[in-house]
């Protein structure tokens, strides 16, 4: 009990109970509001938290507030767009905070503590490995097959600005992701058991194959490759790497000690892909055919 004079009288005043509810922010906004009964074990006497609800709550906060880091990357033009750092739940200092508030020794009201996440590639990282060319890659095809052209453009963004550190593989199928209606993909000729057909996504292996031959060139270790069933028009005979979710896959391993950046383009009726790396690195290229310049208008597929 306190105490309180006021003009010469005393007063008496009941302490104040600490608030049921409790509020957390993000950057001044009220993300998620809840009260202490919420993780109130049903046992009288002294409150204790239970903990497996305590652990679900944590669990969709951050997946609430997870943001994740974006990495440098080079633009058309060559100039190096900033990353961004990401950021998750500390939750080590919200456990603090909110065992404090659920035994009315904390604020009813936290901002929610963040753990930075750096992104993997920043901008000094980029500069330095985008010195020294490792091997270039350069195939044609026909341009008014619209989806098919659409298909190219869309999967070469994909690996565009892609760096693979050292002893790291990169696997072609892991990095475009599933080729969907909804990620943008239409319908485009594919080749099935030999044989011509439609399906989502037709046209990527002339990415595979272009990033395969410019691999290769590039003196990296490849570790995974198919060849399609029937020759295609775009590369010289068993130099293509055909891919396919869930199926054949395109892999290579960067044995240098430096990272490897990959850049990819399609201009027009040519998918270029190029490797980069630092100055310093010791690789070892190989000589690869170069592609045909001449695509028969009549095939298109893959």
């Amino acid at each position: 009990m306190i105490q309180i004079w006021i003009t010469g009288l005393l007063l008496l005043a009941q302490p104040s109970e600490p608030s049921d509810s409790l509020t957390i922010t993000q950057q001044g906004r009220t993300i998620a509001t809840v009260n202490r009964e919420d993780f109130t074990m049903p046992f009288p006497g002294t409150p204790m938290i239970d903990h497996e609800k305590y652990r679900k709550f944590i669990k969709r906060l951050d997946q609430q507030i997870y943001r994740e880091p974006i990495n440098a990357k080079l633009n058309d033009q060559g100039i190096i767009i900033p990353g961004k750092v990401g950021y998750r739940l500390y939750q080590q200092t919200l456990k603090e905070k909110f065992y404090a508030y659920f035994f009315g020794q904390g604020s009813s009201k936290i901002e929610v503590p963040e753990l930075n996440i750096y992104p993997k590639v920043d901008s000094e990282l980029l500069a330095h490995i985008r010195t020294q060319q490792l091997g270039q890659y350069v195939t044609y095809f026909n341009s008014s097959n619209q989806s098919r052209s659409h298909n190219i453009s869309l999967s070469a963004k994909a690996i565009d600005n892609h760096v693979v550190f050292p002893n790291e593989t990169f696997s072609f199928n892991q990095v475009v992701g599933m080729r969907t209606h909804d990620k943008g993909y239409m319908r485009a000729p594919i080749i099935v058991k030999g044989e011509l057909a439609e399906g989502v996504g037709g046209g990527i292996c002339q990415v595979s194959s272009t990033l395969f031959n410019a691999v290769d060139r590039a003196g990296l270790r490849i570790v995974q490759r198919y060849s399609h069933t029937r020759s295609v028009p775009y590369v010289p005979s068993g130099r293509d790497a055909t891919v396919s979710w869930g199926g054949p896959d395109f892999r290579f391993q960067n044995q240098y000690n430096q990272p490897v950046l990959i850049r990819a383009k399609q201009y027009g009726g040519s998918m270029i892909i190029t490797l980069y790396s630092s100055d310093v690195i010791n690789n070892k290229m190989r000589k690869v055919p170069k592609a045909p310049s001449q695509i028969p208008k009549e095939i298109n597929a893959e």
